[in-house]
């Protein structure tokens, strides 16, 4: 199977994605190819392509010497940028950490930092600090050939039972109901498009947070509103036509402009007729080709069910203060759309569905979700699992760049051991098709080795100890 980091790498340099795979399907990299001869390249991909990605690429021409020009670095995957230096503080802690021989992160000396520079710790402390830190973080590494994975499926499996299986009131908000317990942790895990309960907390910006004029604004810009919701609509035969009379009330709470709802009107699909202004009516008249009860029916039907303003999905929006701010809590998720509202703090909102985010924001955003959601259902039950275990999870599901679930269908779907596959689910599905293909397992996994009644190839398991008798002296006098 190719290699599809080798298919982008020679795509984004000008090769069809025919002529990619089929190189990357013999086992060529970027730079086999850069430097593959002309007749090696046509044995795979014929003359004529091979002189094509000589000339893109390069590569040596058989026969002909010519001088080589200067090779251009070429990077196939992006760098990160450079870590930002450290502070004076942590240059010096960095010195420490050579001195003593600790072996400690950028990250772990930068925190240190700035904790230093909160607490106003000494000079003199900062040998015993860091002597402290060393000796936490090398307890906390984990031992070679550890197997984690099955340690973390204990640890949130095990208080995962004592789950319940409810919908509760958002905390503090009666009015918005968000599942929790087991429901909710299997919906993360499975990486559910859409939860059974989304929503939104949405954030404003400092300046406007304890405003709560502004939240109600801009609760009403959320929440989407249809006509039905702000109007009654009536038809009147006689002439043809429906009258659409907004409560005023409505219209005066939610800042609803009249004008827009008719422009509104005038875009929505399958509303015919001639839309006008008259006072505080709006009134929608079919044209004298066109009229018909049918029509007119199905003009009034489209009328009522038209977005007037609000974001689409977002039913409801709920303000609630908590003293330091106002936070908007929403019934359903446009996290897109949130955030190109001017007053959203857009470093703060957030929705509880990590596909989403994934879209909006990236896959490093959906790994922290996932870690958040999952920490957040396992507290709000009162159950303390360590969050390197959720960590491992999210990882997991994140590292090839999209949301996985861990179920048949993602991650556990995927393994190349059979029998792993088959103590998941559907057992006979898995065999019979194994049996089918002749697949091989190579039990190289803990499940399977655990199935055929074997050591597994973890921990003093992953060891082979040989003896090889020396021989003495006299044995070799005695031969």
């Amino acid at each position: 199977m190719a290699n599809q980091n080798t298919v982008k790498a020679l795509v984004r340099r000008g090769l069809d994605e025919k002529t990619a795979t089929k190189l990357a399907d013999e086992g060529y990299t970027l730079s086999d190819v850069k430097g593959a001869s002309l007749k090696d390249l046509t044995d795979v991909i014929g003359k004529e392509k091979a002189g094509e990605v000589s000339k893109k690429l390069g590569g040596k021409k058989a026969g002909k010497k010519k001088k080589s020009p200067k090779k251009k670095k070429e990077v196939e995957i992006d760098i990160p940028e450079k870590l930002p230096p450290l502070s004076t503080i942590g240059k010096k802690l960095q010195k420490l950490c050579e001195k003593d021989g600790y072996n400690l992160p950028y990250t772990v000396i930068r925190d240190a930092a700035n904790k230093i520079e909160e607490e106003n710790i000494p000079q003199k402390d900062y040998s015993l600090m860091m002597e402290l830190i060393n000796d936490r973080f090398e307890n906390r590494l984990v031992d070679s050939k550890e197997s984690v994975g099955i340690v973390s499926a204990q640890s949130i499996g095990e208080p995962g039972t004592q789950m319940t299986m409810k919908t509760f009131h958002y905390a503090g908000v009666a009015e918005v109901n968000v599942t929790q317990g087991l429901p909710r942790m299997i919906e993360v895990v499975d990486a559910r498009k859409v939860p059974s309960t989304p929503m939104m907390e949405v954030h404003l910006k400092n300046e406007y947070k304890k405003n709560r004029d502004k939240a109600k604004e801009l609760a009403f810009e959320l929440e989407e509103t249809h006509l039905i919701d702000m109007a009654d609509v009536e038809i009147d035969l006689v002439n043809m036509m429906a009258i659409i009379k907004p409560y005023m009330k409505k219209v005066k709470s939610d800042n609803i402009d009249l004008d827009k709802v008719v422009e509104r009107l005038k875009k929505t699909r399958r509303v015919t007729g001639n839309v006008t202004r008259e006072g505080k009516e709006i009134h929608i008249t079919l044209g004298e080709d066109n009229q018909s009860y049918a029509t007119l029916h199905t003009t009034v039907e489209e009328a009522k069910n038209a977005k007037i303003k609000g974001l689409d999905g977002v039913k409801r929006a709920i303000i609630r203060d908590t003293g330091e701010e106002c936070i908007i809590y929403t019934e359903g998720s446009n996290l897109g759309g949130a955030l190109k509202i001017d007053l959203v703090d857009i470093e703060k909102t957030t929705s509880n569905s990590p596909k989403e985010i994934c879209d909006v924001l990236g896959i490093e955003a959906a790994r922290n979700s996932v870690i958040k959601e999952a920490m957040d259902t396992l507290n709000e039950q009162g159950l303390d699992v360590d969050i390197r275990h959720i960590m491992l999870v999210a990882d997991m599901m994140t590292n090839e760049g999209s949301v996985k679930a861990i179920g048949r269908h993602g991650i556990s779907g995927k393994k190349t051991s059979v029998l792993a596959r088959a103590a998941f689910e559907i057992t006979s599905t898995h065999l019979l098709r194994a049996a089918i293909v002749g697949e091989i397992d190579r039990l190289d996994g803990v499940t399977e080795n655990i199935i055929v009644g074997q050591p597994i190839t973890q921990g003093t398991g992953a060891i082979e100890v040989k003896y090889r008798p020396v021989k003495t002296a006299e044995a070799n006098t005695n031969e």
